[in-house]
């Protein structure tokens, strides 16, 4: 039995790459117009190619065609992208939960398994642990998508990679100043200074700030966000281009934390803690800076660096009861940690310098120096929610030097040959300061080191038409976080990290019936980190011998008549335990939570350059999984959203409004789960029916 149910996806996957096919040839040969599509250069992969071309999963989102949004959170951007999932928590203080291909799932806040990075510069610490709340969508340009064996490129934990990339200054100076609000007190201002250079010698510019600030859809998850950015960017007489960024968030957000079944059904809007008594929240304050250079020597030769650095700071108080932090082992329920990190990608890039080949040879260093304290959530008054004696005093170390190598040999005319080599390697060091009676030194470090090769090989069918096969091998170690508990509250050096082999069978087409995609992918991981349960607010991993993940991913996008545009997207996904967890009730094909088995997605806009515009989306999410041990399941959904606009301009002035409803039909549902909660507390709400409008203004000058 266990074996036709893995058969039946794969030949379902044939078909639907066989229809496209067809689709594809019978439009080369059945059009009597010339269909011109734009062609789309993919930066993600660093093979300068066109979307058509690039032997990968990657896909491309413009920001102008998700303007009708309050531009809070990535999720109003990231719709309908197959194989990822991002679920909204409507919890500020504990960011989206981002998942590829079910790489990343695990995760109780933050992201992991996914590397993040905006203008080239990561937004994802050398272990793994990123966010996504420093990302300013005001001044968002697009972001492209990478999934599959290539995202192996980027190292460690890429089990996908995101890359933002914000606008650049042109044209007249403007300012634009914009406010939005909707259900639950949300409230959004922001102001956008931008203009062109008119000399190589000087910088155009993009300088955006935002307040944010909303009572929450659930009781105690207010949330106030504060969040700028600038971008001067120096085309320079050389033809080299220098990009400066600097970026500050600060927000404070309470946590209603998740609920129980019982809690959920009865109700999805309460707080964990109906008295309140800890009052759960988070303080985070980051700012970055950093710098993108890009140089052709001649026609063969170019050079590319980045270097940036950043500060971050953060306070998170627990419900965590004062009998568990009687233990002398316990680290306390207040984390509060301040963080600096800096880095550099240095990387060379060379043509033909055989016939029809490119190579890049490069060297990335990133570094993150943590002072890590934790503290007792109550005083001598027993008073709780505030920061008492402390707990625990570290200071945190991880480095890593990876280099890498890519080429791209063009060895027949309509077949190509990609490969790359990156060593990836993690150094971790920990020194525990807080060495009381009954707590000794937690002291230690450990590496994490492995080479990954990675292959494709693409065979252009028609100039339309192109398909590609590819393998890589992944790498992903536990971050510090994970590693920051164990069953006896100390570090806990024994996670491994994990290895995984991928690969992907894929099929592109662009022409008279839109842009399809096709892929075919499976991912076997030895070692995979796994959730080991969340106890008295601390959430502890460990190693699975082997899991597999195997799926398909579609998708469709066409201008249908004029402005008219559609897409459609789907995803399958069979993500299960390969083998058994010794001392666990996870049995072979057991299913991984947090992991939805199928996603839909489809949607149909108008949208002119001025005038009216309007939209439609309708998404599916099917059920996941809360536990490793299959007890329960977030149901399965199908929410609907709606948007409207009007966009008018002349020479300097322009005047934008849009209004939206999301969740048209009021669908009771759980956002997304928190895997293996020791409490049972797996469930975190969405939002009901909805709605947000906004009107901005921008004058050129």
């Amino acid at each position: 039995m266990q074996g036709k149910y893995h058969v039946m996806p794969i030949n379902m996957t044939l078909l639907c790459l066989t229809a496209c096919i067809c689709q594809s040839l019978y439009a080369e040969t059945g059009s009597t117009e010339p269909v011109l599509l734009p062609t789309i250069k993919i930066e993600a992969t660093r093979t300068d190619t066109a979307w058509l071309q690039t032997p990968a999963s990657v896909y491309r989102i413009d920001q102008k065609n998700n303007d009708n949004n309050l531009e809070v959170n990535l999720s109003e951007t990231l719709k309908g992208v197959p194989g990822l999932q991002l679920n909204n928590r409507e919890n500020y203080a504990q960011d989206l939960q981002i998942s590829m291909r079910g790489f990343g799932a695990r995760s109780t806040f933050g992201v992991r398994g996914i590397r993040l990075y905006v203008d080239g510069i990561p937004a994802t610490m050398p272990d793994g642990q990123g966010q996504t709340s420093n990302i300013d969508l005001s001044s968002l340009d697009h972001v492209e998508i990478l999934g599959g064996p290539f995202s192996a490129l980027y190292g460690n934990s890429s089990g996908g990679t995101i890359l933002t990339s914000t606008k650049q200054g042109q044209g007249k100076d403007s300012i634009e100043v914009g406010y939005s609000g909707g259900s639950h007190q949300k409230s959004r201002a922001d102001i956008i200074l931008q203009g062109g250079a008119e000399k190589a010698s000087e910088p155009s510019y993009v300088v955006s700030s935002s307040y944010f600030d909303t009572d929450g859809y659930r009781d105690h998850s207010a949330a106030r966000k504060v969040l700028s950015n600038a971008k001067l960017t120096w085309d320079l007489e050389d033809g080299s281009k220098v990009n400066w960024i600097v970026n500050h968030v600060d927000i404070n957000a309470d946590d209603p934390q998740g609920l129980s079944r019982e809690q959920w059904q009865a109700n999805p809007k309460q707080v964990n803690d109906a008295a309140n008594i800890y009052d759960v929240r988070k303080e985070i304050n980051q700012t970055q800076t950093g710098l993108t250079w890009s140089k052709p020597i001649n026609d063969q030769h170019e050079i590319n660096a980045m270097a940036y650095l950043g500060h971050r700071e953060v306070t998170q108080y627990q419900s965590i009861p004062r009998a568990p932090q009687n233990n002398p082992r316990h680290a306390g329920g207040v984390i509060d940690f301040s963080r600096d990190y800096y880095g550099t990608d240095l990387r060379w890039t060379g043509k033909d310098l055989l016939p029809n080949t490119r190579f890049t040879a490069g060297l990335a260093f990133d570094y993150m120096d943590e002072d890590r304290q934790g503290y007792e959530n109550f005083n001598a008054n027993n008073q709780f929610g505030v920061k008492g004696d402390l707990r625990r005093d570290e200071q945190n170390i991880l480095w890593n030097l990876d280099p890498y190598l890519q080429a791209s040999w063009d060895f027949m005319p309509n077949w190509t040959l990609d490969s790359g080599l990156r060593y990836s390697n993690v150094h971790y060091e920990s020194n525990d300061h807080y060495i009381v009676t009954g707590n000794g030194d937690d002291s230690g470090k450990t590496d994490y080191d492995k080479v990954l090769p990675s292959v494709a090989l693409s065979w252009k069918i028609n100039p339309d038409l192109n398909a590609y096969a590819s393998y890589a091998k992944g790498f992903e170690t536990p971050t510090f976080t994970e590693m920051a508990y164990s069953a006896n509250e100390g570090m806990n050096f024994n996670l491994t990290a994990a290895s995984s082999d991928n690969y992907e069978l894929g099929l592109k087409s662009t022409n008279s019936l839109g842009h399809f995609t096709a892929a075919i992918f499976q991912s076997k991981t030895k070692d995979d980190i796994v959730s080991a349960g969340t106890i008295d607010g601390r959430a502890t991993y460990k190693n699975a011998d082997k899991t597999l993940r195997e799926g398909v991913e579609l998708s469709w996008n066409k201008n249908l008549w004029q402005d008219l545009k559609a897409e459609a997207s789907y995803s399958f996904i069979d993500a299960t335990f390969d083998a058994a967890i010794p001392a666990s009730t996870v049995q072979k094909g057991t299913k991984i939570p947090g992991i939805a088995k199928n996603q839909a997605f489809a949607a149909l806009r108008w949208q002119p350059e001025t005038g009216f515009n309007a939209g439609v989306d309708v998404r599916y999410m099917d059920k996941i999984y809360v536990d490793d041990a299959n007890t329960d399941t977030a149901p399965s959904y199908t929410t609907v959203s709606a948007n409207v606009g009007y966009i008018w301009k002349n020479d300097d002035w322009k005047v934008r409004s849009f209004a939206r409803v999301d969740n048209l039909f009021d669908r009771n549902y759980v956002g997304s789960v928190i895997v293996n909660d020791g409490n049972g507390r797996f469930f975190e709400p969405a939002d009901g029916l909805n709605w947000s409008a906004g009107l901005s203004l921008s004058k050129a000058f």
